[in-house]
């Protein structure tokens, strides 16, 4: 796997498409860090490859609300419980 920073991106971009197709993904990085994958598709798999992402994103909004309930001491809710705090947040939103 690649990693390419975002100034090498800006500046190195025509060579970083021409290897894309070769290389599948790319990571993009900011200060070292991840911030985004650049994916090789094509007409035929673009849906698949959309719905494959779409679902790891969903995968990992899950864990993450699953981390956060235990670090809010929030993971041991009763169902009656969810229901109160589901409640809570509708009527909030309603105004």
């Amino acid at each position: 796997m690649r990693f390419v920073s975002v100034r090498d991106l800006r500046g190195k971009s025509a060579q970083v498409w021409r290897d894309l197709p070769i290389e599948r993904e790319i990571i993009i990085t900011s200060n070292g860090r991840p911030v985004a994958i650049l994916s090789a598709v094509n007409e035929s798999n673009l849906e698949e490859s959309l719905s494959a992402f779409r679902q790891a994103r969903s995968v990992d909004a899950v864990a993450d609300l699953q981390r956060r309930s235990v670090q809010e001491g929030k993971a041991n809710l009763s169902m009656d419980e969810i229901e109160a705090e589901i409640l809570a947040v509708r009527k909030q939103r309603r105004k």
